[in-house]
């Protein structure tokens, strides 16, 4: 089963880079982050041309998520992350597909920092650390996938020092970050390569993408069951390449019908 995480980038305007990937790609599961469509504008038609059937939460001109499923309709499970119901930012949305419980999320930025961008991120992290306790610990798997506008280590980042003021790598999203995975998180990227050079996100300006000049912000992680049936994880880097391309490139896994035998948990 391959489950993969796209930041669109405005899924309407990106249109036909989506539905190529998906046609190269074919992933069982997709979770889709900046739709920057409202509700009623989601292009549910042209992904069921292909086999994908959705669950969405738009909203006009930012944000918007999305879990898609090649196959099988997404059961949705959770709309919107608990914690705070004047909260109208559509950025979170939970849904089961094939025995497997989905998580997609679109974590806040949080520029400029200080200020009230910056808490909000930080308040919209503590709510996610607090859904994720009650998920890592289900017997089913569970996965947390999408942009979290949080680089972990200075791993992920060309030329961290050029970070350092930049809320993505500010020490307290690090730490939050660091808090969600010691609950017993996987983070399938570093758990297939280590520590080698990984990014996710290229910017538009300075050549980025051509020099490599990239972060590593969206992330897949895995709850122990998830985790025991990993096999695999990547990033179609090539796609940031395409014309008109968002500014990410999608992130997979791929995971065995059943858990491996001798995975450790």
């Amino acid at each position: 089963m391959k489950i993969a995480t796209y930041n669109a980038n405005g899924v309407n305007g990106r249109l036909p880079v989506l539905l190529r990937w998906l046609e190269e790609a074919r992933p069982d599961v997709l979770c889709l982050q900046e739709l920057k469509a409202p509700q009623d504008k989601f292009p549910k038609t042209a992904l069921a041309d292909l086999g994908y059937y959705a669950v969405w939460q738009g909203q006009a001109r930012w944000n918007g998520v999305a879990i898609l499923a090649r196959g099988h309709r997404p059961e949705e499970t959770q709309r919107s992350l608990p914690g705070d119901p004047e909260d109208v930012q559509s950025r979170y949305i939970e849904a089961a597909v094939r025995g497997i419980l989905i998580g997609g999320l679109y974590l806040p930025n949080g520029n400029p920092k200080p200020g009230p961008k910056f808490d909000y991120k930080l308040g919209w992290i503590e709510r996610l650390i607090d859904r994720a306790a009650t998920l890592v610990a289900l017997d089913a798997p569970v996965i947390l996938a999408g942009d979290f506008n949080i680089i972990p280590t200075d791993a992920d980042v060309y030329k961290p020092e050029r970070w350092l003021k930049d809320a993505l790598f500010a020490p307290e999203a690090r730490a939050a970050y660091a808090r969600l995975l010691d609950q017993g998180w996987t983070d399938a990227i570093r758990a297939i390569h280590g520590g080698d050079t990984v990014y996710t996100f290229w910017d538009y300006f300075r050549d980025a993408y051509a020099r490599n000049a990239g972060l590593r912000i969206d992330h897949i992680l895995l709850n122990p069951a998830a985790a025991a049936r990993l096999t695999g994880s990547g990033v179609d880097r090539h796609v940031r390449g395409w014309e008109k391309t968002s500014d990410h490139a999608p992130v997979w896994i791929t995971l065995s019908d059943a858990k491996r035998r001798g995975a450790e948990r």
